[in-house]
């Protein structure tokens, strides 16, 4: 028997972790990670699954519609084989789909699952010890810092602590490394366009207006996709937190915004999630990240280095808001560290309306969410990274290098990214063979 070949994965979030698993099958598979942990961000949030390809990134600019749903189907699979369980209410959720279409929105019916970040722990170390069992090599706190490249073709990873050589290189580094793969890619000639972002803020809401949804037709994130009238806007639900609490979200050292977590035994008396709109922008500026960091960076400003808090009614009467007016509410924010004020500062007058118009909508389904009552939090900004040149195994302009998940810009949230993963690990399988 031959020696196998060598895979070096720079990153051992979802789409690492999901190669290496494919690829443990037919070749030496080492993981290099910064941190002194594997997950990712996405297994250290709370752990919402939404098994659907076009849910957290579009499957089919890849795989065709049926190939898209099977690998979904797979990773569910191994999901389930880690002790992550499935609900799902067909007739209820169908019911909502009727109700989201008479209101003007359309309401995505999803597969899901809600590990908690209690329980994700356990789910990680279940993982991790599958892939240590397959022979995988995991390597912490090993910062990966450029690429050896001979006769047009990557043959090795160097590393804080020496060079790992590869026949072939998946660089995974997740969102908080897009930074570092865009310079490195960049030096290598490898092509990349801006993503659009989501601009938008953290809805919070007394648990009896969702109790409907999210426990009578075990919907735990439920996605909700409207168009605006004013200016046809695309504007979603995103990462729905039952009985969750806000919690503040750092985008780089000294730029930050607001997230929400649920845990599965310990809860609030409120629902939280992000009410974004889509933002895309031509030239002259493409960059969106610059534009959403700039909205952050005022935002940041205007609440003395913490997130702003307005009620609802106080935002439509062009009003700050202050504690007193937050305590007429009654809803006691999950956030304390945050500053009453007024997000119409920070915004964009376009986007506000846009959020205004999008919560009137969706109360039409789910009634009481547009009440006065309801607490707003400010920046929630949904920044993609740039989107790496590939075909559509994911590899780039240099043969045997490929990229994948949230890092590279083709993937949103723990599926998608787990799915691009194992999309490059075929497409190295395939190469090898």
């Amino acid at each position: 028997m031959g020696t196998l070949d060598r895979v070096v994965i720079v990153g051992a979030g979802p789409a690492g972790l999901f190669a290496a698993h494919e690829l443990s099958k037919t070749h030496e598979v080492t993981i290099l990670e910064e941190k002194g942990y594997v997950g990712g961000s996405g297994l250290h949030s709370d752990g919402k699954l939404n098994f659907h390809p076009h849910i957290g990134g579009g499957l089919t600019e890849f795989l065709s519609e049926d190939e898209a749903w099977n690998l979904i189907s797979h990773i569910q699979g191994v999901f389930q084989g880690l002790g992550v369980g499935v609900e799902y209410d067909e007739e209820g959720l169908e019911r909502l789909e009727a109700r989201a279409a008479k209101a003007g929105i359309r309401f995505i019916k999803i597969v899901q699952s809600h590990i908690g970040s209690d329980h994700l722990p356990e789910v990680i170390k279940s993982l991790r010890r599958d892939l240590e069992s397959r022979g995988v090599r995991i390597v912490l706190e090993t910062r990966a810092e450029g690429l050896s490249v001979d006769g047009g073709m990557v043959t090795a990873v160097g590393a804080d602590d020496g060079s790992y050589p590869a026949d072939s290189v998946l660089l995974a580094p997740g969102r908080v490394g897009s930074g570092w793969l865009v310079d490195l890619l960049e030096k290598l000639g490898v092509g990349m366009r801006f993503n659009p972002i989501d601009v938008g803020v953290r809805i919070e809401v007394p648990n009896e207006l969702m109790e409907e949804i999210i426990n009578g037709y075990r919907c735990w994130d439920p996605k909700f996709h409207i168009y605006t009238p004013s200016y046809d806007d695309f504007v979603r639900t995103f990462c729905v937190c039952p009985r969750g609490f806000v919690v503040r979200e750092a985008y780089e050292s000294s730029l930050f915004g607001v997230n929400g977590h649920s845990m599965r035994d310990r809860g609030s008396p409120n629902t939280n999630f992000a009410l974004l709109t889509r933002v895309s922008l031509t030239k002259p500026l493409e960059n969106t990240t610059e534009y959403g960091r700039r909205i952050a960076q005022l935002a940041n400003t205007l609440g003395g280095r913490m997130p702003l808090l307005q009620r609802l009614g106080d935002l439509r009467s062009h009003k700050r808001s202050t504690w007193n007016r937050i305590k007429r509410s009654f809803i006691e924010p999950t956030l304390r560290e945050a500053t009453p004020g007024d997000i119409s500062m920070a915004y964009p007058s376009r986007i506000v309306m846009d959020l205004l118009e999008g919560l009137e909508m969706l109360d039409r389904v789910i009634p009481g969410v547009n009440s006065d009552s309801t607490l707003i939090y400010a920046p929630e900004i949904k920044f993609y990274a740039m989107r790496i040149q590939t075909d559509k195994q994911l590899r780039t302009t240099i043969p045997n290098l490929y990229v994948a998940g949230d890092g590279a810009g083709v993937s949103r949230g723990i599926v998608g990214a787990a799915a691009t993963g194992m999309i490059a690990a075929r497409g190295i399988i395939e190469k090898s063979f």
